[in-house]
């Protein structure tokens, strides 16, 4: 879908990918509801749009929080009248334990977060899309998704379980207005272990090559690109796009080379 002119809700607007779709967004002609649980993050996205500051709003929510989800889709509503897509990109990592060392809180968190806060979005908003003349979902999930890492085992089964409720949503929706992508990066260079609250709970091997990462602009515009066109999947990132293939060829390899990897 074209996006300008249009009112689209990005999550995880604050930092990160998140920041770089707003921008992008803003830059494109679209008014933008960005938001985020990190208020000085969205006012620094916020000081960073500049010129289209005014078709900005910016929403400090908890996404794991039912009733401030339902009450933020009325909100964006009120301010911009009505909403054409939205980008469900906010997500938390886990700390780099195993399993049997990983406490429940944090389990419920990061499912919480990153498969309800989705959900939520998606119930709230969607009402309101199947209205629209055009309307689109992306959803970002993560080549977590789809092979393994170890340390990592929560993060990518939340992430799993948007993949399959996004691909269930496109099938659902396949004959109204409402088109459903599902987006699956890589390594991307953002502070995700920062604001997840997973800092230094991995340390590299010595050793271990450092492996080229994609920038949070790059990654953001591969997102929009897909939106634009209306995948209904898209890697981001050469080694998103190297494991997806992979993943499915020898599921088995897949899984040992990235353990391998993080020893």
């Amino acid at each position: 879908m074209n996006v300008s002119g249009k009112v689209v809700v990005v999550t995880g607007g604050g930092n990160g990918i998140g920041r770089e779709l707003v921008l992008q967004l803003l830059r494109e002609g679209a008014s933008v509801a960005a938001v985020d649980i990190d208020e000085k993050g969205l006012k620094e996205t916020e000081k960073h749009s500049g010129e289209f500051s005014g078709n900005l709003s910016i929403h400090k929510v908890d996404l794991s929080d039912q009733e401030a989800v339902h009450a933020l889709s009325n909100k964006v509503q009120e301010i911009h009248k009505h909403v054409d897509a939205i980008i469900n990109n906010a997500g938390i990592i886990q700390p780099f334990v195993h399993v049997n060392d990983l406490d429940y809180d944090r389990i419920n968190l990061v499912m919480d977060v990153n498969f309800y806060g989705t959900l939520y979005m998606v119930k709230a908003f969607l009402p309101y899309l199947l209205k629209r003349p055009e309307a689109h979902i992306t959803n970002v999930s993560s080549m977590g998704a789809y092979v393994p890492v170890p340390g990592q085992s929560i993060y990518g089964a939340s992430k799993a379980a948007v993949k399959l409720m996004t691909e269930g949503l496109h099938s659902e929706l396949k004959n109204t207005n409402v088109g459903v992508t599902i987006v699956f990066p890589g390594a991307v260079g953002t502070d995700i272990m920062k604001h997840s609250g997973a800092e230094g709970s991995r340390t590299p091997k010595e050793g271990e090559k450092e492996y080229k990462v994609l920038s949070a602009d790059k990654a953001a515009s591969l997102i929009l690109k897909a939106m634009r066109k209306k995948k209904y999947r898209a890697t981001v990132g050469g080694d998103a796009r190297f494991m997806d293939i992979l993943s499915r060829l020898s599921p088995k390899r897949a899984a040992k080379i990235i353990a391998n990897k993080l020893g």
